[in-house]
């Protein structure tokens, strides 16, 4: 696929690392050319100097032949503007915008559309990230939690704890352990190394274990493996930007919420704008301004500043103060494994959160949902079966009879309304959502392959 990529921010240039690594045909176009030397000499790609939305740039980038543009600069207006001249001057199929502003977006019905601003597909990353952190907000303990099917299902991350009912026994005893809840372990990591659950597998202490079950079978399976965590109540959010003020708004009902937030004009604002929350201003990492809000009594401290260093030292103190859980808003994809698991509980990642939505409209088959695990490391993905046994590499087969790509496994299938987790004799069907996880993303063209239809397969 040849894809033309706009802006070499965070997010570009982890979805160039992405895509490159699949043998894709990639243009980065940008205004910083360190940068784009940098891309370079790591990647696989091409790279253009200049004005992301001009259309001698985009001709240079090669917009008359290509597949996909991906606008996601700094400037929304930039990204909009580049959709429509490739729409218009070059008829490029697929265009898909990163916009920020509240201000479009709550137009978007009206205003992205063929006939106005040609944009196939929007990605809002504030809006997705709020939608992630709320997740985990819901989840207490959980790493990471991200939907399928409709949110007919989940798939969460936990780490296996000393004392867990399952920690040191194979996973066949799961469904000994439960037998009334649907569930699976998809992947394990150990380690930072990536295991294929068989059914002999042991689960060992420290394990990074991503399960899938219902929703309401979530925190069921969770206790199966770590300590059973109490659901938050208190919640203090730092900073009160597009991200922090979402959140409050979404969790203001159910959860008592503070926002801190230094500019007293954005302070004025949120007050107004906010219901139930209490907003203070201030300094997060203002020690005497923590204590004097019985940080010591807060189920979850959340640092969600555009600024990383000040999130993570603002967390650092949290924890210490005695707030019960930490999770920190992280830009800079260097320091995510290095925070992550020590005192900081959660390391939120904007660029990976942003990527699975992205990488969802760039993969070929009928895939639905892409989601990037443990920051790029592996992926899953919800594809939808089509066809028929002749035409199809997966329907009418059972799935122990469907020649899986190394490191792929199967974990679950939705079919109408019911739930089927995988099993070797379980046979697909025609429109089944097909929930599968891949360990190595090297292989991703295979999994593509497998839900491709063609005239006949034998």
């Amino acid at each position: 696929m040849k894809i033309i990529l706009l802006g070499a921010g965070q997010v570009g240039t982890s979805l160039a690392e992405n895509l490159a690594s699949e043998n894709n045909d990639i243009t980065m176009v940008d205004t910083n050319a360190d940068r784009l030397r940098d891309l370079q000499d790591r990647l696989d790609i091409r790279t253009v100097h200049g004005v992301a939305s001009w259309p001698p740039v985009l001709e240079q980038a090669g917009v008359e032949d290509a597949d996909l543009l991906i606008a996601v600069t700094n400037s929304d207006e930039v990204n909009m503007i580049a959709c429509q001249i490739a729409y218009s001057l070059y008829r490029t199929p697929t265009k898909i915008a990163r916009i920020r502003a509240t201000q479009y977006i709550d137009h978007k019905e009206r205003l992205f559309k063929p006939d106005n601003v040609p944009v196939d597909v929007l990605i809002s990353p504030e809006q997705l990230v709020t939608d992630y952190v709320q997740r985990l907000v819901e989840t207490p303990g959980a790493l990471q939690v991200l939907d399928f099917a409709d949110k007919k299902l989940q798939l969460v991350a936990v780490k296996a704890y000393h004392g867990g009912p399952l920690v040191g026994q194979e996973l066949r005893f799961l469904k000994q352990h439960m037998p009334s809840v649907k569930t699976r372990v998809a992947a394990i990591f150990r380690k930072d190394r990536p295991i294929t659950p068989q059914g002999s597998t042991v689960i060992e202490a420290e394990d990074e274990v991503f399960f899938i079950a219902g929703r309401n079978d979530i925190r069921a399976v969770m206790s199966e493996l770590r300590r059973k965590e109490k659901n938050y109540k208190r919640v203090i959010i730092a900073g009160g930007g597009n991200i922090g003020y979402r959140l409050a708004k979404s969790l203001e009902r159910n959860y008592s919420v503070k926002i801190i937030e230094h500019n007293e004009n954005r302070c004025r604002l949120l007050s107004e704008s906010l219901s139930r929350t209490v907003v203070l201003r201030g300094d997060a990492s203002d020690q005497d301004l923590l204590l004097d809000e019985n940080i010591e009594d807060t189920d979850i401290f959340l640092a969600l500043t555009n600024d990383d260093e000040a999130n993570i030292m603002a967390s650092l103190l949290a924890k210490r103060l005695g707030a019960r859980k930490v999770m920190t808003l992280i830009n800079n994809s260097a320091y995510v494994d290095l925070v992550q698991g020590g005192e900081i509980d959660v390391a939120i990642s904007p660029s990976q959160t942003t990527i699975g939505s992205l990488l969802t409209h760039v993969r070929r088959g009928d895939i639905v949902n892409v989601h990037s695990l443990r920051r790029g490391a592996a992926e899953a993905i919800e594809a939808i079966a089509h066809g028929d046994r002749k035409s199809s590499k997966v329907v009418g087969r059972a799935i122990e009879d469907i020649d899986l790509p190394e490191g792929c496994t199967i974990g679950a299938i939705v079919r109408n309304e019911e739930v089927l987790m995988a099993n070797d004799d379980l046979v697909i069907e025609p429109d089944d959502h097909v929930i599968l996880f891949l360990i190595d993303k090297r292989r991703i063209k295979d999994v593509e392959r497998l839900f491709q239809v063609g005239l006949t397969f034998f």
